[in-house]
């Protein structure tokens, strides 16, 4: 049997790693992994925070003095459709570590109430995006890329049911 993938999730925030979240973010991370083509068992850390908990790693990392809804730290500089390869794993562990995700739940939140859906469908929704990221898909431009990362973002959301 193949080894699945290692997604811990840990919260500096009480209450955001409940079982209801970790199981989510994990479901929602192995199916974009699967929909992506993704088939070695892979790493992916995710903390969940606070607006002022991802303003500070945002300034420490990027040097960005704002807080943000999710910020993605990616190991490898792949391009869309380009995946990790088994000698990427780490020795010790069998594992690809493809990098680390932050999210702030008070964003979850408010964009969820913006947007008018639920928390479930901005969480999901958001470590789809990182997920994306960490596989080298880009929204600089407002063209191409952007497009294409909508379009996988709504594919795999759809995969899962969750609409908007």
């Amino acid at each position: 049997m193949a080894k699945r993938h290692y997604i811990p999730v840990t919260a500096d925030v009480p209450g955001a790693a409940s079982e209801g979240n970790c199981a989510l973010i994990r479901k929602v991370i192995r199916t974009a992994l699967a929909a992506e083509g993704v088939d070695v068992p892979c790493e992916v850390d995710v903390l969940l925070t606070n607006d002022s908990g991802i303003h500070e790693i945002n300034r420490e990392m990027r040097q960005v003095d704002a807080s943000t809804d999710v910020l993605s730290f990616p190991e490898f500089d792949l391009r869309p459709g380009e995946l990790p390869a088994p000698e990427d794993a780490d020795p010790g562990t069998g594992l690809v570590p493809l990098g680390d995700m932050v999210i702030s739940m008070e964003h979850v939140a408010a964009q969820a109430r913006e947007y008018g859906h639920a928390k479930r469908r901005e969480l999901s929704y958001l470590v789809v995006h990182s997920v994306l990221h960490l596989l080298g898909y880009d929204h600089l431009d407002e063209g191409p890329q952007k497009a294409q990362m909508r379009a996988r973002e709504e594919a795999i959301l759809g995969e899962l049911g969750i609409g908007r």
